[in-house]
């Protein structure tokens, strides 16, 4: 019987994962190689880590939690249960793992709209978070893909970074005329239009191509077209969820059903990895605090 299973090994599953070796628990992190930011070069935001790849970030994760007798799963967890006083899960060669508390870190996946060109940029010059990379457009001529109120702010947040915004709403939106007459006095174009194709060299955006031909020169986009979670095994164990579709938890992680935390993308809506690597601390510290008051080991 293990104490903790962690599933999902990015910033927010390998920092819970950190404080709960150095806490003495016996964990297991399960992880399938799939994080949302595969695709980018560089993440930003994370003090003294800023312009660090992803992928080397999580290497050195890994290589720190082996210190600390933390055994590390290459393999997708494929569900979950509550057995008796434990949880289990299973995993996709095989094995039942069962462990007295579950931590959830699989976070979300974009959805990522079917566009000509679209996968070739994305994460490069297509992106979603503008606090991620827009800094490093600055200034250039920037696209939004994106319907509604969602598509309408994310275009006028934009402005902080570059006076020269589009809006491309991909087929007819519902936008109030005062939102569209916003847009309008920032300077911001609409275009009501279907994308056709983001016309790229190697992975550089040029321009957006229109059904209709058109061809508008953009240096790079942005967009906000939806997200779902990764993994459904908050949902299959009853956890509640908010109205934004994440999963509801109080500022520990701690979700209504006893013994599950969810961190990271999955749970909060400030999607950085910065923000998800303090979540994940913050439920190691409550998880080691629960099994030490189960122990009787602090104060009544």
């Amino acid at each position: 019987m293990l104490d903790v299973i962690i599933v999902g090994g990015g910033p927010a599953g390998l920092s819970a994962a950190l404080l709960l070796g150095r806490a003495r628990r016996r964990t297991v992190v399960c992880d399938s190689g799939t994080p949302r930011n595969r695709t980018s070069h560089a993440l930003h935001g994370f003090l003294s880590r800023d312009g660090i790849p992803p992928a080397e970030l999580l290497r050195q994760g890994r290589d720190e939690i082996a210190r600390y007798d933390i055994e590390w799963r290459s393999e997708r967890v494929t569900s979950v249960c509550r057995r008796s006083d434990a949880f289990e899960a299973q995993l996709e060669g095989g094995d039942r793992l069962q462990a007295r508390k579950l931590l959830i870190a699989t976070g979300v996946s974009d959805r990522l709209p079917a566009i000509e060109g679209f996968d070739a940029c994305y994460g490069r010059s297509v992106h979603h978070c503008p606090y991620c990379d827009g800094w490093e457009w600055r200034d250039a001529p920037l696209a939004v893909l994106g319907s509604g109120r969602s598509g309408a702010a994310l275009a006028l947040a934009l402005l902080t970074w570059s006076p020269d915004i589009q809006l491309f709403t991909n087929g007819p939106t519902r936008l109030p005329a005062r939102v569209r007459q916003q847009l309008l006095t920032q300077g911001i174009a609409v275009h009501d239009d279907r994308v056709a194709a983001l016309e790229h060299t190697d992975g550089r955006l040029n321009a957006v191509r229109m059904q209709s031909a058109d061809t508008l020169p953009r240096g790079a986009l942005f967009f906000t077209t939806g997200q779902h979670q990764q993994e459904s095994f908050a949902s299959q164990l009853g956890c509640e969820f908010t109205r934004k579709g994440t999963v509801k938890t109080d500022r520990y992680g701690q979700t209504c059903v006893p013994g599950v935390f969810v961190v990271g993308d999955a749970s909060f809506d400030v999607q950085f990895v910065v923000v998800a690597a303090a979540e994940g601390a913050k439920a190691a510290v409550l998880i080691n605090k629960q099994f030490q008051s189960e122990a009787g080991q602090a104060l009544a």
